[in-house]
């Protein structure tokens, strides 16, 4: 797993590359408690994500959890595997529309 973080202003774009599973889960989890302070808006760029597990969408929900009440967050460039599993567990509120 590779891991990018680039903040512009209020933006924060973490871009993960590979899979985040139980394995990878831990140092994204790591990335996101280096802080979220002032972030407005917390992109996910899923484009060279293979897949995520339970893991995953457990660190998705706490980096959530983790941001003001007026910011929002969205995973963007999901593939279709990634999108099937967002729609099963009924998270598909957190995809932008693209």
């Amino acid at each position: 797993m590779v891991i990018t973080r680039e903040q512009a202003e209020t933006t924060l774009v973490i871009s993960l590359h590979g899979k985040l599973d139980t394995a990878a889960a831990p140092a994204v989890e790591a990335e996101i408690r280096k802080g979220l302070s002032g972030v407005k808006k917390l992109c996910w760029n899923f484009e060279d994500l293979d897949y995520l597990t339970s893991a995953g969408f457990r660190v998705l929900l706490i980096a959530e959890s983790m941001l003001d009440d007026d910011a929002e967050m969205k995973v963007y460039h999901a593939n279709d595997i990634v999108k099937n599993a967002f729609n099963l567990i009924n998270l598909t509120y957190l995809l932008a529309r693209e």
